[in-house]
């Protein structure tokens, strides 16, 4: 593999950490409401374990209340059930058709809680990035063992390895400050 290519390939994998570390943010509720927040919770349909949005329409009422739409009018329980049964605390109304999730609101002692949540989240995101800089250092150091670049090179690789993990690193930390402040939002 060309000394470049190993470094445009970590580029991008450190990207996709960093996508995926925006996916698990999204997972940790705050105290607005948020659809993606349904997203871990799946319900039985007939038979098979489906999330939440591909048996429903999840949308917003307001800043406070997810709304659910079952597609299938004998859905409506099954979803609620579910709901009611994940992990995410939540007490969803059934009215009629339509499934309100109104999100209560937190204690300060939670919110503490969720902060300490989003910096074990960022710390993993981190983890991954240094482990893609070193995957990354160790291809570039073989390379050079195996005659396909020079010593040179492989210190201005590392270099430049160095400073997208630093800048993938400053984005976690800024996600994590961001969502942090979210969260202690009152």
């Amino acid at each position: 593999m060309p000394i470049s290519e190993i470094k445009r390939t970590g580029d991008v994998k450190m990207d996709l950490a960093i996508s995926a570390f925006k996916n698990n943010l999204t997972k940790i509720r705050t105290g607005r409401a948020n659809p993606a927040l349904l997203d871990s919770v799946h319900v039985d349909y007939y038979g098979a374990m489906l999330p939440i949005s591909q048996v429903a329409n999840v949308s917003l009422l307001d800043a406070r209340t997810i709304s659910v739409q079952p597609w299938e009018k004998g859905m409506g329980a099954k979803i609620e059930k579910a709901i009611r049964d994940s992990d995410l605390g939540l007490n969803p109304a059934s009215m009629g058709d339509l499934i309100r999730v109104p999100m209560p609101a937190m204690s300060e002692e939670r919110r503490k809680e969720l902060t300490k949540v989003v910096r074990g989240e960022g710390e993993s995101a981190k983890i991954a990035v240094r482990n893609l800089r070193r995957d990354a250092n160790d291809a570039i150091r073989k390379a050079v063992k195996d005659k396909l670049a020079t010593e040179d090179d492989q210190k201005r690789m590392e270099a430049e390895i160095q400073k997208v993990t630093d800048r993938h690193v400053a984005e976690i930390d800024r996600l994590v400050a961001a969502k942090e402040q979210d969260i202690m939002a009152v």
